[in-house]
């Protein structure tokens, strides 16, 4: 009788090691891992975690690439929409599990499984977003997840790997951390409590440059398409150059604190250089751009969609409305945007755009009109004050 096939979305840490062990010697089932790549790891990386896969009893393991869909169809639409959650996390993790979900979910339908696994904690996001993703795209699949159900501590894992013979020095990995394309999360016994911050050591990138230099960033109908000038094959690829030109400077560091998807506060460390440079730099060009209508209604929508997104709801079909709406706004977001890096910090200083609504055509602020006179500006002001002055004079009548 052949074994029960799952699919085990596998990441090389603690949790997924221990998902392969169980599920072959103790479910007594045939595991394929699949990792995914949303732009968080090197070809030696992804070299060392193959050959960990099957030292650890896989029978196949597969890497799925999804950078260039996962900016195409996600990342894009966070830059549309300057989305920060709580104006300061660019969604780092949240964006990508939902990718990683999906393409997990499409490989177990290919080779014909009948179950999907994941190393999901029952404390966290994670959970939820690969469970709703797995749900609507794999109903047909039965969802195992070891440490969610058997609520095993760290300790209790690394013990069962040893039990297997299973021999790693886990307890040196003091902070867990998630690499990819749009930033890198950072948690530690820090981000645990409420006061903590991230020791120096914890950040994945150090600083390395300290002399403060300028850049230019070049937008095409919102999307970041060169820098200085120079201008790239794909956006991805740009996102990548300004990541480690940024990065150099320790820049794009903080922690987020939230509400999670199942009702607690959390927080999380990270840094995200190229994010939060490409948010601000986009979102000054539209300022220029853009009318204020546009701008509001621009800003509540990307809101509501970085939510959603968070919540692991990326596949409601609102989500594509949202996102019709966001990229027709970005017809005239063309322009240059000119930057300063500096140690742990940058600028972003000025624009330059054919579209820039700021034209001295038509005056300048503070200083010369040209497109109306006096008289037009008190028959302006009389007509936007009428409905005030009526409500002050009705009211103090009464």
């Amino acid at each position: 009788m052949s074994k029960p096939k799952v699919i085990l979305a596998f990441s090389g840490g603690l949790d997924t090691s221990f998902c392969v062990k169980y599920l072959t010697e103790e479910r007594g089932m045939e595991v394929h891992s699949a990792l995914v790549d949303t732009g968080g790891f090197s070809p030696a990386e992804l070299k060392t975690i193959e050959e960990k896969a099957y030292s650890l009893g896989v029978t196949s393991h597969v890497t799925l690439d999804v950078v260039e869909e996962y900016y195409q169809d996600c990342i894009k639409y966070l830059v549309f929409g300057n989305v920060l959650k709580n104006n300061t996390y660019p969604l780092s993790v949240s964006a990508e599990r939902v990718f990683q979900a999906t393409a997990v979910a499409k490989y177990a339908a290919k080779l014909g499984a009948k179950a999907i696994a994941h190393g999901s904690t029952g404390a966290g996001n994670d959970q939820v977003r690969f469970d709703v993703v797995f749900r609507i795209l794999a109903p047909e699949c039965e969802v195992i997840t070891p440490i969610r159900d058997l609520q095993l501590s760290r300790e209790a894992e690394i013990d069962f790997l040893k039990s297997k013979g299973v021999v790693q020095e886990w307890h040196k990995s003091t902070y867990s951390i998630n690499k990819g394309l749009w930033g890198t999360s950072v948690g530690g016994k820090e981000t645990l409590t409420s006061d903590g911050y991230l020791p120096e050591e914890a950040w994945p990138t150090q600083l390395t440059e300290t002399k403060p230099s300028k850049l230019s960033l070049q937008f095409e109908y919102g999307q970041l398409v060169g820098i200085d000038g120079e201008k790239y094959a794909s956006s991805v690829d740009a996102i990548r150059e300004l990541t480690a030109r940024a990065g150099a400077y320790a820049i794009g560091r903080d922690i987020h604190v939230g509400d999670t998807i199942i009702g607690i506060k959390g927080r999380v460390g990270f840094e995200a250089p190229a994010p939060l440079i490409i948010i601000k730099a986009h979102h000054l060009l539209e300022k220029h751009v853009l009318t204020k209508h546009q701008l509001y209604w621009k800003q509540n929508i990307g809101d509501m969609y970085g939510t959603l997104l968070h919540e692991g709801q990326f596949l409601d079909p609102i989500m594509r409305n949202f996102e019709t709406f966001l990229a027709d706004t970005q017809d005239n977001v063309t322009g240059t945007v000119h930057v300063v890096l500096s140690p742990y910090q940058f600028q972003v200083t000025g624009i330059e755009s054919k579209f820039d609504l700021m034209s001295s055509a038509f005056g300048a602020y503070g200083e010369m009109n040209k497109a109306w006179t006096g008289d037009d500006v008190r028959g302006f002001s009389k007509i936007v004050s009428n409905q005030t002055m009526i409500h002050r004079k009705v009211n103090e009548s009464n």
